[in-house]
């Protein structure tokens, strides 16, 4: 047996291999020391090799996915080694002493997976593979649990963004350094060989007949390399199954709006900087009712648009759902009930589905058709619906199928199809009176049992089962030798079976009859029922691409009704888009921040920003905690939004096209590479001087506050002037160097704006509104005081800082007898004030009466 396993195990020395043995899955040597690491299990042993004992851990079999779920999310691979063969068949292949034959019949990967228990139903699992053919890189893209394919060429240094993008799960490659350090995806490192292109020509030609004439024309050859890959990974782990695939679509770069990692990241689109979905944009923006439905507004979130027809088809068709706002109530409510067609067709396409895949085919056809005749009767199928209306539309094939199944399938349906009972009563006479020796199995044991009561006179015989004998003859012990044979006794039909404390087992030729044919019966029906499986799935195969249309409609109708309630609830308007320079936002808000303060009960403070003519970049000055940050980040946010196809955070909005969106906001570091917080924000700096055209929107804050105040300054300086006279884009650019405003008189298009603060009894209210002009200090001792610094620290920084600016107002230089180090001594900490002291600086005299002043007297005097 330990020979068996160490030949599946050298196939496959990437992968944790689950070995059946009986009821369990065994993991043996080094894969039993990872995994019962990984799955808290006890580490038993089975056995020696040279000497050492061998290392045993096991799961059961029936509750294996669980444990496989845990694995996948720690990162490893699985391979499932079943049993292939009974060991009658085994003995009857070898003899009496033959091993019966295992095969790894799975191989489950993080990028490979089709189980709902082990997917997120809001988000694709895509599996990539990349390839760089000098300096031209091909990505291939598969969501092998919805049938997906995507194909994009770019160049290498753009390569990281696009699969931050669609952040697969695993990545095929040749060297797993590429990605590593940058993706939360494990990387498959395959040879050279791979990664062939005649290959995925090949391959392409035998899955989707599409002519190598027409691959050469529409895709790249590193394109084309990465698809080869990528369908032969998944052919190497499904073991020659190859998933339902739609035909490969290329992603053209060109139309969607670019943004690299670090916007990705600041933006928080996805996922908050500590990695959590609560909080991010799509927490926020996801009400679908279906998980096609999020899966859909993930990613048209990831890839706004830039193609002003579209996403004006898109703004069109919220619209028209926010005017029949009943409309989309009812939708909503039948989306409720709409299943996952796109994953149960996955798995029936690998064999690994069930009755219930096929069901939620069934149902999804159904309510496809209930909401597109909702959308006839309010006359919008020919509106800007009428897409959304076309891909609801059942052929009539499709339609047939729908009504097979509705009549075909049970209403209590197995998870399996080898549990049966899931084809409807009716449906096949032939099944129909097959089962009925099954299901009258009751009525014909109690007619038996009634005989042999008054045959032996014995009213306590009763006939029962188990899983040991089958069908038994049971009495008392003390009842027993009226049953048993005698000698000569040829007319008795009782045999005996087992003799128990308390009673005694028996059956009959009539009794082993009856439980043969019911036996045999369950098989007929079964294999009858597996045939009808077998017809439906094959049929679903057939209208696959039918079938995947469909659910595309019910996808972007939930996204669209979705969409058009979520700017009800929330007083979302329309944005105007157009391909001019325009960025004109009147009363933005930040979507997230505002619901954030909504369950706070506190209102948001809208503000507006026009970037566009003599004021297309703006220098936003003013203290931390004033709200700049939010400010930058919320007017990235809406342009997103906006080419998303989704209404937006404000008042109202006119954005010209944007074809790059850059965030250099907040303060990171990766100590891990040697990289500081300041070499980060210059390596990320260059990405953005260096990529953005004149149609980018740029936000950048606190350039140049990681090093010395000349080095920093000097930085900002220079970056505010390449943004403004060469890149010429429009920008919002927050800093605390306040010398940047005098830039304005030589920079024609830059504008002085600021965040609003009020001075009220020595202390500073931030109102969180922007202004034009600029911030005459930076109020960070005010700030340090609210954070809780003790007073000491605070007076003694007021110190340092009046003897700084004295000096630069004397005109001083900087040198080292003005600095507070080789000054006078500080000034004693300030005494504490009393009680008595207290309560006068709080009273206005010339307000009291005589008679409050008395009373103010009195009280002093209790203090």
């Amino acid at each position: 047996m330990m020979a068996q396993y160490h030949a599946v195990k050298a196939a496959h020395p990437d992968c944790l291999l689950f070995y059946r043995m009986g009821d369990f899955y065994e993991m043996f040597f080094d894969d039993a020391l990872v995994a019962s690491k990984i799955l808290d299990l006890t580490l038993t042993k089975r056995g020696k090799t040279s000497g050492d004992d061998i290392a045993m851990c096991g799961v059961p079999f029936h509750a294996a996915d669980a444990y496989i779920a845990r694995l996948i999310r720690a990162g490893q691979k699985v391979a499932i080694c079943d049993q292939v063969e009974t060991p009658e068949q085994a003995k009857q292949r070898g003899g009496s002493k033959a091993l019966v034959r295992r095969e790894v019949v799975r191989i489950i990967t993080a990028g490979t997976l089709i189980e709902d228990n082990l997917l997120d139903s809001k988000s694709n699992n895509y599996l990539a593979a990349y390839v760089d053919m000098n300096g031209q890189a091909g990505i291939a893209f598969a969501d092998v649990s919805t049938g997906e394919f995507l194909l994009q060429s770019l160049n290498t240094i753009e390569a990281k963004s696009a699969l931050q993008r669609l952040n697969p799960s695993e990545i095929i490659c040749k060297n797993a350094q590429d990605f590593s350090d940058d993706l939360n995806a494990i990387s498959s490192v395959r040879p050279s060989g791979f990664f062939d292109s005649a290959s995925g020509i090949l391959k392409l030609e035998n899955l989707f007949g599409i002519s190598e004439e027409d691959l050469s024309k529409n895709f790249s050859r590193a394109e084309i390399a990465a698809a080869g890959a990528l369908l032969h990974y998944v052919d190497e782990t499904q073991k020659g199954q190859i998933p339902y695939l739609s035909a490969p679509k290329r992603i053209e770069g060109f139309k969607t709006v670019d943004f690299d990692p670090s916007t990705f990241r600041s933006l928080e689109l996805v996922k908050t900087q500590s990695g959590e979905r609560e909080g991010s944009l799509i927490d926020l923006l996801d009400t679908a009712q279906t998980g096609p439905g999020s899966r859909m507004i993930q990613s048209r979130l990831l890839s706004p648009l830039r193609d002003v027809a579209e996403i004006n088809r898109r703004h069109d068709e919220i619209e028209s759902l926010i005017a029949a706002f009943d409309v989309t109530r009812n939708i909503r409510g039948i989306l409720k009930m709409v299943p996952d067609m796109e994953r149960a067709l996955a798995r029936l396409s690998l064999n690994r589905g069930g009755p219930r895949d096929m069901a939620a085919l069934r149902d999804g056809l159904h309510y496809a058709g209930l909401i597109r005749a909702a959308l006839i009767e309010k006359g919008m199928a020919t509106s800007a619906l009428a897409r959304c209306c076309d891909q609801l539309q059942l052929t009539e094939r499709q339609h047939d199928y729908k009504e097979k199944l509705t009549s075909g399938l049970s209403e209590s349906l197995p998870l399996l199809m080898r549990d049966g009972g899931f084809i409807a009563a009716g449906f096949c006479p032939h099944l129909d009176k097959v089962r009925s020796l099954k299901s009258e199995t009751h009525h014909h044991i109690a007619a038996l049992q009634t005989k042999y009561v008054q045959d032996t006179g014995i009213d306590s015989l009763k006939i029962t089962h188990n899983n040991v004998l089958g069908f038994f003859i049971e009495v008392p012990a003390k009842r027993a030798d009226a049953m048993m044979v005698k000698s000569g006794d040829t007319d008795n039909p009782f045999i005996h079976r087992q003799t128990m404390s308390n009673g005694v087992r028996f059956t009959t030729p009539d009794l082993s009859n009856l439980e043969r044919d019911i036996a045999v019966s369950a098989e007929k029906a079964q294999a009858i029922e597996e045939d009808y499986y077998n017809q439906f799935r094959h049929e679903a195969m057939t209208l696959a691409d039918d079938i995947s249309r469909v659910a595309r409609g019910l996808a972007a109708i939930d996204v669209a009704t979705s969409m058009a309630t979520l700017a009800v609830d929330k007083s979302y308007s329309r944005p105007r888009i157009d391909d001019s320079d325009a960025f004109d936002i009147q009363g933005g808000r930040h979507p997230v921040v505002e619901q954030a303060l909504v369950k706070k009960h506190t209102r948001f403070a809208p503000n507006d920003s026009k970037l566009s003519g003599s004021e297309k970049l703006w220098l936003l000055t003013g203290p931390n905690m004033a709200g700049k940050s939010t400010f930058l980040r919320q007017n990235a946010l809406i342009a997103i939004m906006a080419q998303a196809g989704f209404y937006v955070p404000a008042t109202s909005a006119h954005i010209g096209i944007v074809d790059k969106v850059f965030s250099r906001v907040g303060a990171s570091d990766d100590l891990a590479r040697g990289h500081s917080t300041f070499m980060i924000e210059m390596v990320e700096t260059a990405a953005i001087l260096q990529n953005a055209t004149a149609k980018s929107l740029v936000i950048l804050d606190e350039i140049g506050r990681g090093t010395a105040t000349f080095d920093g300054l000097s930085i900002a300086w220079a970056t505010l002037e390449h943004l403004h006279n060469t890149i010429n884009c429009r920008g919002l650019f927050a800093t605390h160097y306040h010398e940047l405003t005098q830039l304005k008189s030589q920079l024609s298009h830059l504008a002085c704006y600021t965040m609003d603060v009020k001075d009220w009894k020595d202390e500073i209210i931030f109102l969180h509104t922007v202004k034009a002009g600029s911030a005459d200090r930076s109020y960070g001792i005010h700030v340090a005081k609210l954070a809780g610094l003790p007073e000491t620290v605070i007076d003694r920084a007021a110190d340092v800082l009046r003897l700084l600016e004295d000096s630069k107002a004397r005109g001083g230089s900087g040198a080292v007898a003005g600095l507070p180090l080789f000054a006078s001594p500080p000034s004693p900490p300030k005494p504490k004030i009393s009680a008595v002291e207290q309560r006068l600086s709080e009273i206005n005299p010339d307000s009291l009466t005589p008679r409050e002043a008395l009373d103010i007297l009195y009280s002093l005097k209790s203090l």
